[in-house]
């Protein structure tokens, strides 16, 4: 069996934080890849389920993991992790009808054996391990983390005609990332008083909540497979580092 390694030094800190679970997030349509299914597509040989896998496998942090994914894609996934040596993997499950749908599918899991969670997108397969502890440090600290970086862009609000209404300042403004982390039960409790189908991130479920998110810092290799060119984009990063 193959085995991914990653190259990638990180500080160890195990006894500050305890593992940790993740919850994977792989129950999208790929709508935007053109009939490509993008879990199973090979970036430098290896699917990208595998590798979002492997990451979390080789972060001494994360004691367990979850996938959260379609009912008949259940299969498949298992296969994936056996053929990857991902001996962490602990679930398999059905995700729901939107994405924190399918977040809360995965936290039920884990609610009565850990406190706090990560999520993370499987379409972000190149996440790298340094961005993966500090998120879990933070949220050691913290009930809502999100990892983030500077925006490079100008970004400018506009009326349903495309008149420029506003310029942000981007010093205020970053791009968000995953994983994310969160306290399960706070999530789960304020899943229940909102409609999870207006939310696109984790963070802004406990936001809603009235918690308050803590920003640490992401990486811009850790990019997000939405269209065709995306694999492109990730097999180019990978070649780099290899």
């Amino acid at each position: 069996m193959q085995k991914l390694e990653f190259s990638l030094e990180y500080k160890r800190i195990e006894e500050e934080i305890g593992g940790l679970p993740v919850i994977i997030v792989a129950a999208g349509n790929s709508t935007r890849m053109k009939g490509t299914d993008k879990r199973f597509v090979p970036l430098v040989g290896v699917p990208v389920l595998a590798r979002t896998m492997a990451a979390f496998q080789n972060c001494s942090l994360i004691s367990e993991i979850a996938v959260v994914t379609g009912e008949d894609k259940i299969a498949d996934v298992k296969r994936l992790a056996a053929a990857y040596a991902i001996d962490k993997l602990s679930f398999v499950a059905v995700g729901g009808s939107s994405r924190e749908d399918s977040v809360k599918n995965g936290l039920l899991l884990f609610k009565d054996k850990y406190e706090k969670a990560l999520v993370h997108d499987c379409a972000r397969p190149l996440v790298p391990v340094e961005v993966i502890e500090r998120v879990a440090e933070a949220l050691g600290r913290f009930n809502s983390v999100t990892c983030a970086v500077p925006l490079k862009d100008t970004v400018k609000r506009v009326d349903e005609n495309g008149m420029v209404t506003e310029t942000p300042s981007r010093t205020e403004l970053v791009s968000i990332q995953t994983p994310q982390g969160v306290n399960i039960e706070k999530f789960l409790s304020a899943a229940k008083d909102i409609d999870l189908s207006l939310f696109t991130d984790d963070t802004s479920v406990m936001e809603a909540a009235g918690e308050k998110t803590k920003t640490v810092e992401g990486d811009y290799r850790n990019i997000k497979i939405t269209t065709p060119e995306d694999i492109d984009l990730a097999s180019t990063l990978i070649e780099k580092e290899l």
